[in-house]
């Protein structure tokens, strides 16, 4: 019986993440993916495009991890830990990983995913306010007026912020330039 076999027998045909039951993968569990089913999951595309960074993460996508996070499968589990710590800026994502229990080992192996940087617990992400991740350079929209402060002026809603820089130890702030002010802004208050 072939991986993919053994994995759709497990699954019950169905996405191990979300359930879905069309254009179903199979996603090796780094690091030291072996090809195995103990070291896999089968997920659907819209899972493995997110998982992968190839899309943006779609936050109300990954409320399916509720019933996931639960399984008896460790590939699963590690999955569901590293999405979840990926989710951080979501209360509900949150409160799930305090309640979700997971052995030592199998926890040792979730925290082991060296190659993507968004799961290693002391990188500050900071996301907008639709939870998309924000980088320097980027330009956002801010979605409400801001009073700037010192500076005497309003900050209208609307306004394209570009070339931000990113507050390395605050997820919540960033930095712009408004009407040639250097100011601080709340990420909250913008969108990509």
């Amino acid at each position: 019986m072939s991986v993919e076999e053994e994995l759709r027998v497990r699954s019950e045909n169905a996405c191990e993440l979300c359930a879905a039951t069309d254009g179903l993968v199979v996603h090796g569990v780094t690091p030291d993916p072996d090809g195995s089913a103990e070291k896999s999951v089968l997920i659907c595309e819209t899972c493995q495009a997110q998982v992968s960074g190839v899309i943006d993460l779609d936050v109300h996508h990954w409320r399916c991890l509720t019933e996931s996070a639960w399984s008896q499968v460790p590939a699963v589990q590690v999955m569901a830990w590293r999405m979840l710590k990926r989710l951080s800026a979501e209360s509900w994502a949150v409160d799930l990983l305090d309640m979700l229990y997971l052995q030592d080992d199998i926890l040792a192996w979730a925290r082991q995913d060296a190659g993507d940087e968004n799961i290693a617990e002391d990188v500050v992400r900071h996301l907008d306010s639709n939870g998309a991740v924000l980088t320097s350079g980027d330009t956002v929209t801010l979605i409400k007026d801001l009073n700037v402060k010192g500076a005497g002026f309003t900050a209208k809603r609307g306004t394209a912020v570009r070339n931000i820089s990113l507050v390395p130890d605050n997820a919540a702030h960033i930095e712009g330039r408004i009407n040639g002010q250097q100011i601080v802004i709340l990420t909250e208050f913008v969108k990509k």
